[in-house]
């Protein structure tokens, strides 16, 4: 009996190989080079480079580097197809991606094998993960393009929808953005990674063998400058994952221009270890979290952080498990961990590890061999790591784990947030309670119990901070391809024009008399004066002074923003509690109406009975949120694996909001009503014309029991104002109305922090502002993956 155990521990595992001869013969035919996919056929037109198998080093084929003009050819081609596949029924574009998903799973291991030839990771991933989860992706998303139009009632596509995927899921990410694209009733112009665009080129083959009509999808080869140059096309979306400094970019490259923007970019996720968890469970969490796809995973978990009772007992597991990793050939059925995708990319592991080591991390490798030839780097162990090091802040995107200790949930927490990033994390132990706190307190999209890298169509995946904004998959992630009716022109809505306009409406005519006084900004839930110590006047419609007020500047909005992140509390409100408080805001508001039906007659010009319109469309707006506090419920998501995967709303934390000029009181309530409803804490800047509404309004919150710092109001010059709320990390989100230089500013000042925008670009019709998509640009979802079972 010794003999056989001795012999089952000891046992090596022999070679398995998987055949490649069919990705091989496919490669041959095209040898002379694959063309860019536009308007349904391939063309070839400039020149050619090379794409490398990272395992042997070896020249797998030679692709097209596009040119602008190869670019706006593939805009041109989606534009012509909208029309038609826009218009077309539901059920018909679902047929269209069922095909799709029937022809992927007719070439599962075609598409497998070649997937691992060009990115290097092991073929039993790409098998067994990438390749079904593409076909699910499909089928998943047929169902939607069958329910949309029930589903997402007067919603339509946003467009021509431009994508940019990475290199290290290639033909994941494809599926990940194409098929919410086209279920919705998008079309797409696609460029894959530089590294490895094989996947998608073979996926445009599929495209046209399942008989999708042309220019629906399209997909254009090259380097950088292609992506680039995709973002400043003719396009209405620009969808992108890969790294946080390329997404900066791009928000800055589309601030003001109206493209809808979605971005899913880095992460440093923490695995957390309690004392209580399955420790062997965990270890082998830790190898599906970092050397899973070599550690080439935005959401890998590449900071351990172990209880402190077990992280020695915990490490020695871990580097029992560590010594038994296969590094070797893709191909091989037998290998754990792949090749890193690219010389550049192995540079870059290799120079981030030694440059920790010389900062004195202790560094521990796996001991099996690697293979000398191609990409690979050893699985790997860094301990000794101080939380602000560099080792424990820098994405290193490779197979390198990093690991803390901590003593306390509360430690464990606040190391978790110890982040730019929030896209992902890992929580371990046999305590429910526990795991759920702390995955409630965890600032990040995705949070998988006793569980990790679990990914599913049903389920959305995207992060927190600079891990990006917006959701690929399940329910949210179909929303970011969908535009919601938006609010329409002021001009063509029969509204009273915009109040600075040349020739405004002048209504009855209404004397301002009284004590002068300069209304104050209001902090903490304080009147305060201005830093600068000035005020400006408050000019009504036909030119006269009829007030003063102050003009806030960066202090006054640093205060605003320490003020609210105090009041943060009010999140953890009970919707029910939240509800009430607007209620009673509505009904205080209702109490004074007449005094500020006045107050807009007196600035805007308005007749009496516009005044009173705009106040009691105010009132009702106030309920309609109130109603919603308790009732804008998350989700069950009906996700493959056996988990209940949880889709929680969650506030932002600290939201700016940037009023237009127009609807002084509307306006303000229909931005700061839905925001503080679903429990985030708002700095407002009012209508820098006629801010006097909004001066009055923090009396009614006086006498409202809305806690101090919940509502913060600076007033003074839109556009400065806009500027820092977007500079300011304090900051998470920005709702921003105003003129186009205004919301381009503000859109453009973001990318430093990618925090998420909303703006509205000119004078609109604020009656119609109210709904649903002002809730869920007021949350963030959050999905937490919980096992259940034996």
């Amino acid at each position: 009996m010794n003999e056989i155990k001795d012999i089952l521990r000891t046992m090596d595992y022999g070679p398995a190989p998987e055949s490649s001869e069919h990705v091989v013969a496919w490669l041959e035919a095209h040898k002379a080079g694959f063309g860019h996919f536009i308007g349904g056929a391939f063309i070839r037109s400039g020149k050619l480079f090379d794409v490398f198998n990272p395992a042997t080093g070896a020249r797998l084929a030679r692709v097209t580097q596009a040119a602008k003009g190869d670019v706006a050819k593939a805009v041109a081609a989606a534009r012509r197809a909208l029309p038609g596949w826009a218009g077309a029924s539901g059920h018909v574009r679902a047929r269209h991606l069922y095909a799709l998903a029937r022809h992927i799973q007719k070439r599962e291991r075609f598409l497998a094998v070649l997937e691992s030839m060009d990115n290097g990771k092991p073929i039993r991933e790409s098998r067994d993960i990438d390749v079904p989860l593409v076909a699910r992706h499909f089928y998943h998303h047929a169902g939607w393009a069958e329910l949309i139009e029930s589903e997402f009632p007067g919603q339509g596509p946003v467009g021509v929808c431009g994508q940019i995927i990475p290199w290290n899921f290639p033909l994941l990410m494809l599926a990940w953005k194409i098929a919410p694209a086209l279920a919705a009733g998008n079309t797409v112009v696609l460029k894959p990674a530089e590294f490895t665009p094989l996947t998608a080129l073979a996926f445009a083959e599929i495209c046209r063998d399942a008989g999708l009509p042309p220019g629906i999808v399209n997909i254009v080869t090259g380097d950088g400058a292609v992506g680039a140059a995709l973002v400043d096309a003719d396009v209405d979306k620009i969808a992108f994952t890969g790294s946080t400094e390329v997404g900066r970019a791009i928000r800055k490259a589309t601030a003001g221009t109206g493209k809808k923007l979605s971005l899913e970019l880095g992460g440093k996720s923490p695995f957390i270890v309690f004392d209580d968890a399955d420790l062997d469970g965990a270890v082998e969490g830790v190898v599906d979290a970092i050397w899973f796809n070599q550690g080439e995973v935005c959401c890998a978990g590449s900071r351990l952080l172990a209880q402190e009772s077990i992280a020695g007992k915990f490490y020695a597991k871990l580097r029992a498990r560590m010594e038994h990793l296969r590094v070797g050939d893709p191909l091989d059925k037998s290998t754990d961990v792949g090749a890193l995708v690219a010389p550049s990319q192995l540079e870059r592991v290799t120079r981030l590890v030694e440059e920790g080591a010389r900062q004195g991390a202790t560094i521990w490798r796996a001991p099996g061999a690697v293979p000398a030839k191609g990409c690979y780097y050893p699985p790997t162990l860094i301990t000794d790591v101080e939380p602000a090091s560099m080792l424990a802040q820098v994405e290193i995107f490779g197979p390198v784990l990093v690991a803390m200790t901590f003593r306390t949930p509360d430690e464990a927490i606040a190391l978790a947030n110890n982040t730019r990033y929030g896209l992902a994390a890992s929580v371990w132990s046999q305590n429910i309670d526990r795991a759920l706190e702390v995955s409630a307190a965890i600032k990040a999209g995705v949070v998988w119990i006793n569980s990790t890298n679990l990914f599913d169509a049903a389920a959305g995946f995207g992060g927190y901070r600079e891990s990006g904004f917006g959701r690929e998959g399940g329910r949210e992630g179909l929303a970011e391809y969908l535009a919601p009716p938006d609010l329409a022109p002021l001009a063509k809505a029969g509204a009273r024009p915009h109040p600075i306009s040349a020739h405004p409406y002048i209504g009855e005519p209404v004397e301002e008399g009284g004590i002068d006084r300069t209304a104050k900004l209001y902090i903490g839930g304080k009147q305060a004066r201005p830093d600068s110590g000035y005020s400006y006047a408050v000019m009504n419609a036909r030119g006269a002074t009829i007030g003063h007020a102050g003009l806030g500047n960066r202090k006054d909005i640093r205060n605003a923003v320490e003020a609210a992140s105090k009041a943060t509390g009010w999140g953890a409100v009970s919707g029910h509690n939240r509800a009430q408080v607007l209620f009673y805001v509505a009904e205080n508001l209702a109490a004074r109406a007449a005094e500020f039906a006045a107050r807009l007659r007196g600035m805007t010009g308005a007749t009496a009975a516009q005044a009173k319109a705009e106040v009691d469309a105010a009132i009702d707006r106030i309920f309609f949120y109130a109603g919603f506090a308790d009732k804008y419920d998350g989700a069950v998501h009906a996700a493959k694996a056996r988990h209940i995967t949880l889709a929680m709303n969650e506030p932002f934390g600290v939201m700016g909001i940037v009023c237009p000029q127009e609807a002084p009181l509307l306006a303000l309530v229909s931005l700061a009503m839905p925001a503080i409803a679903m429990g985030n804490c708002v700095v407002v800047a009012p209508s820098a014309a006629w801010p006097l509404c909004a001066t009055d309004f923090y009396q009614v919150l006086d006498t409202s029991d809305v806690p101090g710092g919940v509502v913060n109001i600076v007033t003074g010059k839109s556009a400065e104002l806009a500027k820092t709320l977007a500079e300011h990390d304090g900051v998470d989100a920005l709702w921003a109305a105003g003129d186009a230089a205004l919301t381009k500013s503000a859109e453009a000042a973001s990318s430093g922090n990618l925090k998420a925008t909303w703006t509205f670009s000119g004078p609109r019709d604020w009656r119609k502002a109210q709904g649903r998509e002002f809730l869920r640009r007021a949350t963030q979802v959050k999905n937490i993956w919980a096992p259940y079972g034996e």
